[in-house]
């Protein structure tokens, strides 16, 4: 079980820290910075170098919930509400995730391919108010996560 729940907090770590450090540190820093077109170079490239470890983190934070559940717990039914919620908010997260990467960020990608910076910024916009959401839901996860057991 201690590598189970290692491989989760890591995982968990590795996305919503991310997610923390590009909205509160890069983003305002980028957006002061730079010009539209190379701030929509920098984020593209952020998120190129970002979201393969997003999807190693849901890969692994699934694999290692559900082994935390049924093979130490014994199932959905042994576990405790808060374990629900977690689960629930996390595919919560992970369907906004895959939101974001199939649509608003192809869509990014394609647009600094074009130079066409007007859509490109419109992207932009798109998945930071996603980001945004799913910040606020990963760090409710963290708290419920860890605090969940004494809510």
């Amino acid at each position: 079980m201690s590598i189970a729940i290692t491989l989760h907090l890591l995982a968990a770590v590795i996305w919503v820290g991310g997610m923390f450090f590009a909205y509160l540190a890069l983003r305002p820093v980028a957006g002061h910075l730079l010009e539209p077109p190379l701030r929509l170079q920098l984020w593209a490239k952020v998120f190129d170098k970002f979201f393969p470890w997003v999807w190693a983190a849901i890969v692994l934070l699934l694999t290692s919930g559900f082994w935390i559940i049924f093979a130490v717990y014994g199932g959905m039914d042994m576990v405790g509400l808060h374990v629900h919620l977690m689960l629930l908010l996390g595919l919560v997260m992970m369907a906004i995730f895959l939101h974001i990467y199939f649509a608003p960020y192809r869509r990014l990608n394609q647009a600094v391919a074009r130079q066409d910076w007007t859509a490109g910024g419109a992207k932009l916009n798109q998945i930071r108010k996603l980001i945004a959401v799913n910040l606020v839901l990963g760090l409710v996860v963290i708290v419920v996560g860890t605090g969940g057991i004494y809510l």
